[in-house]
């Protein structure tokens, strides 16, 4: 035997080798135990990159050794497909979004298949075919009769080139988006929303149930659930009938209340304010609706605010 590891020719014949006896294929002998193996569904933007293997190669080994401890591994691999990135895509190449995605899908399949990634390939799935999405839409149909589906007027980003909604990850520290390189605008918009708050003592109490977990994990998902307790408060409008309602954990404080602060988005933000003050109020809010979320949240910058003129 030659000494020297040729990958070209030794991995390329034994992935040969598996794919005919289907070894990865998922067991379903019912006597051994379930597992499943997944790890999150990349975009097919056409290429892997190593963050894509150091992700998957980690699963692949978990899935490889509970298969050797005589377990039924369900271990698939899917397509993140939807998005943006498509659209554009497809419009500066003047292409369908469909072809430009099966292509880039059909790309990194072979990579992650050169990688010798033991996925059940039977199992595949693409978020962008319709016999996944029509999953997706009936289970969206399920929320909606169950109420919990809705929708509401909330404040986004929005980029007025691509004429879209950004995630806050998507606007960078100036404030521009990622893609276009306009500058992001605060826009009020409706929305659909799913309500998991249904759900978030349930989800809470559950925490403890997940043994072996982190400590500072479960603390940082009861940081996300985020419950407090306290009082719903109101503060009646002078010379209106509209009220501003407050929740606060300190109700005993109210008392030493001074002023009540309201977002620029706020519907009662332009309700509250007095005709002489109007202009500056206006101008303040076209002011931070050209900030990013994380520059307006960001707890090392002054507080900025303008008076309405109005009394609570």
């Amino acid at each position: 035997m030659d000494d020297r590891y040729d990958p070209q020719v030794i991995e390329a014949k034994w992935q040969q080798e598996w794919a005919a006896r289907r070894i990865d294929r998922t067991d379903t002998d019912p006597k051994k135990p379930k597992f499943y193996a997944l790890s999150m569904f990349p975009y097919p933007s056409g290429n892997l990159h190593m963050g894509h293997v150091r992700n998957y190669t980690i699963t692949d080994v978990i899935a490889r050794c509970r298969r050797m401890q005589g377990y039924r591994v369900l271990h698939p691999m899917g397509w993140d497909a939807f998005g943006l990135p498509a659209e554009n895509a497809a419009i500066e190449r003047g292409i369908h979004p469909r072809v430009w995605t099966q292509q880039n899908i059909g790309q990194m399949r072979q990579e992650l298949q050169r990688l010798g990634l033991s996925y059940d390939w039977e199992r595949e799935v693409t978020t962008c075919s319709p016999d996944y999405y029509r999953w997706t839409q009936w289970l969206f149909l399920e929320f909606f009769e169950a109420g919990l589906a809705y929708q509401k007027e909330a404040a986004v980003n929005w980029d007025p080139v691509d004429q879209t909604v950004l995630a806050n990850e998507q606007v960078d520290s100036e404030g521009r988006s990622w893609r276009s390189g306009a500058l992001v605008e605060r826009r009020l918009l409706k929305q659909w929303f799913l309500k998991i708050t249904a759900y978030a003592e349930e989800l809470l109490n559950d925490l403890e149930q997940l043994t072996g977990w982190p400590e500072r994990v479960k603390l940082m998902q009861a940081n996300w659930i985020g419950k407090s307790t306290g009082a719903y408060l109101e503060f009646p409008v002078v010379g209106s009938g509209e009220k501003i309602p407050v929740f606060t954990t300190r109700p005993d404080t109210v008392y030493g209340v001074t002023y009540v602060v309201l977002a620029p988005e706020h519907p009662l933000t332009l309700k509250v304010t007095t005709s002489r003050r109007r202009k500056v109020v206006e101008a303040f809010i076209a002011s931070v609706q050209q900030e990013s979320e994380l520059e307006r949240t960001a707890g090392d910058r002054p507080k900025r605010g303008v008076a309405t003129g109005g009394k609570a």
